[in-house]
């Protein structure tokens, strides 16, 4: 990983551990995008503010090798998984109406 990459994960980190609402806005913007990669990945950015996989598999009552697996590029998390992730986050996942269509 290149220096410029890791300055990004690293302040990405620490202003999500200072600011729970940073966290869900950056969530919120990949979510927008639609990429799972990139979700995962942020996923990952947020286990690194939230005590590390291994903290946060204590948390959801997660296997860490299962957690880790879940949030590698190529992770397809279930549905009460990413629930337990977020919530152990202080998140959680939310529907709401894009302007769209009715």
């Amino acid at each position: 990983m290149s220096g410029k990459s890791r300055a990004h994960e690293d302040a990405t980190i620490e202003n999500s551990r200072r600011d729970p609402a940073f966290a869900a806005e950056y969530l919120n913007a990949v979510l927008e995008d639609g990429d799972q990669a990139e979700l995962l990945t942020a996923l990952r950015y947020m286990a690194g503010a939230f005590g590390g996989v291994a903290g946060l598999a204590e948390q959801t009552a997660l296997n860490a090798t299962t957690l880790y697996c879940t949030l590698s590029p190529q992770g397809n998390p279930e549905l009460r998984n990413l629930t337990a992730i977020l919530k152990a986050m202080g998140m959680r996942l939310a529907v709401q109406p894009d302007g769209g269509l009715r």
